[in-house]
């Protein structure tokens, strides 16, 4: 059954209460970019921060004006025709096709409910199917740049200079999300990320506006991440919940309700008794020289494997050396195809810091953490290989060797020890996990309506 703080007499707490958004630029922006600020995030791998921040100085600012040209000026001349009507409404705020997938069900299940990102987001193969809120008064903010990098400066030091690429994007979604939330008056706001720049940003927007905020939680969670501040959060299990523990104190009430976007997939689990399907899921954390080399080694040392990789749907790297070196190795385009219809097609998978290997193991796949990296502050990232979840290999030949293992017999139970992490597995509502939300969400927004 889910549960609700507090959770048992032994570890019961009282639920803190919600924060009030920050009443200046600087501390509000320090809540808004919290994760950009942490030490995990600035020892990143090089290559991966390029992607999102370079290091140099001077492309940096390219990025920035390139921004401020592309998007936030061609957002003014970019006409938006919702197809819902957004007042009213209960909003599924989204940032990425993973949060489509995560809150989608809730569209279907509830008339009221409506689909949103913010105006030029790139939600992948849903782009079509959002609706959009403007940002076209985002532009009348940025006489705020300079106090805002100068007083991060002082809070921050050198990474407001690392990162002032970061600030620059934040300036504005505050103000404009309150706004349209003066305009529209949601009913609620539903969200499935709580650490994104806009995503912040919104919530801190609904602080001030009086609009109800929830959370469904979409993949695994970092003890890195803000403290949990919704009036309601739908976690998958006890491990978010002792994670944003440690985040700081936990505000609102929460519930324990699994995984809604497995509910589909957890009576299908792989049955198979060897190993013949491996999946390799990668990211840009991981750097393209290591991912060959283990990949050669693989192919080479398991000839009757199968092997599959898998990139991840941001993960804009050039991979065709790569097919053109290993014609054998075959492809999943993650664009394309969900994450549970790839895990279908695989007996075992490999990865490093992903919450794949979650979804992978509720499916019964062998999950073994192997890592690309060497950045020490990312080891065992989600904690899967400490708990036993999966297996770790930290080496390519003890990979081999586990895959070789596995290609003999496949153990038939791997399943249960994602328990930790999917409060429903192994109960009377296992697969249960949307009806469980719905309901859940439903009753507290009927709670909302009537103290309105």
């Amino acid at each position: 059954m889910a549960t609700t703080v507090p959770i048992t007499p032994e570890s019961a707490t009282t639920p803190a209460l919600l924060p009030s958004p920050p009443h200046t630029l600087i501390s509000r922006l320090r809540d808004i970019l919290q994760l950009r600020f942490t030490t995990i995030f600035a020892a990143l791998p090089p290559a991966a921060l390029a992607d999102i921040s370079p290091a140099n100085p001077l492309k940096r600012l390219a990025r920035v004006l390139g921004y401020a040209g592309l998007r936030l000026v061609g957002n003014v001349f970019q006409p938006i025709k919702n197809h819902d009507e957004l007042r009213g409404k209960v909003w599924l705020y989204v940032v990425s096709a993973n949060n489509y997938d995560a809150l989608e069900f809730i569209k279907k299940a509830r008339p009221d409910a409506v689909l949103v990102a913010g105006q030029a987001k790139n939600i992948g193969r849903y782009n079509t199917a959002v609706n959009r809120l403007s940002l076209r008064r985002k532009l009348l903010y940025y006489w705020q740049f300079p106090v805002a990098f100068v007083g991060l400066l002082r809070t921050e030091g050198k990474r407001a200079w690392r990162f002032f690429d970061f600030i620059f994007y934040a300036i504005g979604y505050y103000e404009v999300y309150r706004r349209a939330l003066r305009h529209y008056r949601p009913r609620a706001v539903v969200f499935s990320n709580d650490h994104n720049d806009d995503t912040r940003s919104l919530l801190l927007a609904c602080r001030a506006e009086g609009v109800p905020t929830a959370y469904v939680q979409h993949a695994s969670v970092s003890a890195n991440f803000p403290p949990l501040g919704f009036e309601l959060s739908l976690l998958e299990g006890q491990d978010a919940l002792d994670k944003y523990r440690l985040c700081g104190p936990v505000a609102g009430q929460v519930a324990l309700v699994g995984m809604p976007k497995a509910d589909a997939y957890l009576s299908q689990k792989n049955t198979t008794q060897a190993v013949r399907r491996v999946g390799i899921a990668c990211n840009i954390h991981d750097p393209m020289p290591a991912l060959v080399a283990t990949l050669v080694h693989l192919l080479g040392e398991l000839p009757d494997l199968t092997f599959t990789l898998r990139p991840h749907p941001s993960d804009g790297r050039d991979f065709g050396p790569l097919q053109r070196q290993l014609p054998a190795l075959q492809w999943s385009n993650a664009r394309e195809e969900n994450v549970f219809k790839f895990l279908q097609n695989q007996d075992a998978l490999v990865a490093a810091d992903t919450s794949t290997h979650l979804e992978a193991t509720l499916l019964n796949v062998a999950s073994i953490y192997f890592r690309f990296s060497t950045n020490p502050l990312t080891d065992d990232y989600y904690g899967y290989a400490a708990r036993g979840m999966v297996e770790r290999a930290d080496t390519p030949d003890e990979l081999a060797s586990i895959l070789r293992r596995y290609a003999l017999q496949k153990p038939q139970d791997l399943y249960l020890r994602a328990a930790y992490y999917n409060a429903t597995l192994g109960t009377p509502d296992e697969g249960r996990s949307q009806a469980r939300t719905l309901a859940l969400l439903n009753e507290w927004l009927t709670e909302t309506s009537a103290s309105a």
